[in-house]
């Protein structure tokens, strides 16, 4: 080989391998303490101005701060391993489905709308709203921002939160949600609780308002699956919806029992 073309090789070579550390030194890194945030947070913006992010939502993540409650919260999801029974005990499953049923019938209308618009019943939407928050009185006081932000640098589920966080500033640039939106421990907002990107791909209207929440997750639940008029216990077509609104598998088969209870399935210990 030519000292001229071992040259070029080499310079190609140099070149690509720069290019490669370069990219790796750019990602945010995550980290377990309070202590990185900050830094993580500049490195985190310039990333996402690159991404197109506008200034709005860039100064909004610039002011968050390490949330720990967020993190000690993340840490103790203890209710989603206890047994189906535990869990509606703790959940209060029995006071969901008597204050359920008192809204199907004085919410008939709105009910009947969602119903006949995505085919979703109101049992499981009934169950979800109690669920969540109380039927709304429960929908969390944490700096949405900061609880995300800090989700995504800490190291445990970067990947999914990051997912969350640029969804949640793509809504602050465009005024759906402020930098001072307050939601529960992981950012979830709303009647119904949802997360950014949730609310991106299937929000409708301002989600603190019950009609607006119910009907965003019904268009939720179409989307992932729901065919009107078919079950929603498990084993039965819709459940899949229901599993693709949460994880656990507690929390799943309670919706479903809560919701078919509501619908006029039974009492509220009846399985």
């Amino acid at each position: 080989m030519s000292k001229r073309r071992a040259m070029i090789t080499f310079t190609f070579t140099a070149a690509t391998l720069l290019a490669a550390c370069g990219g790796v030194a750019q990602a945010a890194q995550c980290g377990s303490s309070p202590a990185g945030f900050e830094a993580w947070k500049r490195e985190f913006s310039e990333e996402a101005r690159a991404k197109g992010v506008g200034g709005t939502a860039i100064s909004a993540l610039m002011q968050t701060n390490y949330a720990s409650a967020t993190i000690a919260a993340d840490r103790g999801q203890r209710s989603f391993s206890l047994s189906l029974d535990q869990f509606l005990v703790k959940r209060g499953a029995a006071a969901i489905v008597a204050r359920g049923r008192q809204l199907k019938q004085s919410q008939a209308a709105m009910f009947a709308s969602i119903e006949q618009r995505y085919g979703v019943p109101p049992g499981p939407l009934i169950a979800i709203w109690g669920m969540e928050s109380a039927f709304g009185s429960q929908r969390g006081n944490q700096h949405m921002l900061s609880s995300i932000a800090t989700l995504a640098y800490d190291c445990r589920r970067p990947e999914f939160f990051t997912d969350q966080l640029y969804a949640a500033l793509k809504l602050v640039d465009r005024g759906i949600l402020s930098g001072n939106t307050r939601g529960s421990m992981h950012g979830e907002v709303g009647q119904t609780q949802f997360m950014p990107k949730n609310i991106l791909a299937y929000g409708v209207g301002n989600l603190d308002v019950a009609a607006n929440a119910l009907t965003s997750t019904a268009n939720f639940l179409r989307a992932n699956g729901w065919k009107a008029g078919a079950g929603y216990q498990p084993g039965e077509p819709n459940f899949a919806a229901i599993e693709a609104w949460n994880a656990a598998g507690v929390y799943q088969k309670a919706i479903a029992l809560m919701g078919r209870q509501i619908d006029g399935g039974g009492s509220a210990a009846a399985r």
